[in-house]
């Protein structure tokens, strides 16, 4: 089987997940049908998107380093890993109340979900605080649900042993990535290697590379395997984000489910502005302090195009694609020499090109 039964694995996550959602629906009643209202937004935003790509990493570096000849249980190992995907909720809830986004996939993001909500009822206080205030607390219910969904998936404790290390590794680089994001935006950050920093902890690490590592060290793999997955992970997930970041200023609202050019409206200081500011101070310095006073500050849409078409003309998209194609390269390379099974390889370099050629 030449996919590892990967193409199988999201539609076999979201029957774990809703497991556990309806694991943990007595406890939540217990405390409060509030409780339990504002639990059921957290359900569907779990459960009603994502491409579930965290544990299909994980579920690849299990089988890769031969986990179905071990002595794990299969299900328990994807229950495991299909906890990574309570992570990525946490990350992607509290994201959306730091970025002040409006949608996710298409819908509205959690905190807004709840405003309206809130507001719909009739409901005292401010409905916008409302919101924020308990999208922050499911978030962090998504974090705490996480823990308990890996510590409890069945999967021994030999293997939890082995697996410690990347799980308290990923926990903490994806929420400082976080940090180091927000405190690169109040910098003013125009530094390539800083935002290059923010794309490998906040994104590649918990993206990529440490799912790799835990589905890897489950399976009991050996250092060199593991270093050749980090590898892989490292390279690919960062051409991840570099994808992620065009798509933030030239994509498509209609297929990436955000409005067009989000990311010069927050303020994002990704490496593909970062290059465009360099390109641009060398070029055309009006140009770039355009860009400069721009990003962050503006809502206007003709004055987001504006901004988008100044990185454009820069070269800097070109640059980040070509960069994409480099890493895309290098994350390959990894796999060559390492005594990597050819399925393995074959299913590895597949998902590489569907994380870096992506449109959404």
């Amino acid at each position: 089987m030449t996919d590892l039964g990967l193409k199988d694995v999201p539609a076999q996550v979201g029957q774990h997940l809703e497991a556990f959602f309806n694991e943990r629906a007595a406890a939540i009643e217990t405390i409060g049908e509030p409780v339990a209202q504002a639990v059921s937004h957290l359900r569907r935003f779990v459960l009603g998107g994502g491409k579930r790509v965290r544990p299909t990493y994980g579920w690849a570096g299990f089988v890769g380093a031969g986990g179905l000849h071990g002595t794990e249980d299969p299900e328990a190992v994807l229950r495991a890993v299909s906890s990574l995907e309570l992570i990525q909720a946490c990350a992607l809830v509290h994201d959306d109340i730091i970025d002040a986004s409006d949608t996710r996939r298409g819908n509205p993001t959690v905190h807004r979900a709840i405003e309206a909500e809130h507001r719909s009822e009739g409901l005292l206080g401010s409905a916008e605080e409302y919101g924020i205030n308990a999208a922050i607390l499911l978030g962090d219910l998504a974090l705490a649900w996480a823990e308990d969904m890996w510590r409890y998936s069945g999967v021994s404790q030999d293997a939890l042993a082995r697996a410690a290390e990347p799980w308290v590794g990923m926990r903490t680089e994806v929420i400082g990535g976080q940090l180091l994001d927000i405190m690169l935006e109040s910098l003013g950050s125009e530094s390539v290697e800083m935002a290059n920093r923010v794309n490998r902890f906040k994104t590649a690490a918990y993206t990529i590379e440490r799912p790799l590592h835990l589905g890897a060290a489950l399976a009991g793999a050996g250092e060199p395997l593991i270093r050749a997955f980090r590898g892989y992970g490292r390279d690919i997930g960062i051409a991840f984000q570099l994808r992620d970041d065009l798509l933030g200023v030239f994509g498509d609202p209609a297929v990436t489910g955000k409005p067009a050019g989000d990311d010069i409206r927050e303020g994002k200081r990704t490496e593909l502005f970062a290059t465009a500011l360099e390109l641009l101070d060398q070029a055309n310095p009006a140009a770039a302090q355009e860009l400069r006073d721009g990003i962050g500050n503006t809502e206007d849409e003709a004055e987001l195009r504006r901004l988008a078409e100044l990185i454009r003309s820069s070269g800097a998209e070109d640059a980040v694609e070509a960069r994409i194609e480099e890493l895309t390269a290098s994350g390959l390379g990894f796999l060559d020499g390492a005594g990597i099974d050819d399925a393995t390889v074959e299913a590895l370099t597949g998902l590489a090109h569907k994380a870096t050629d992506r449109r959404m």
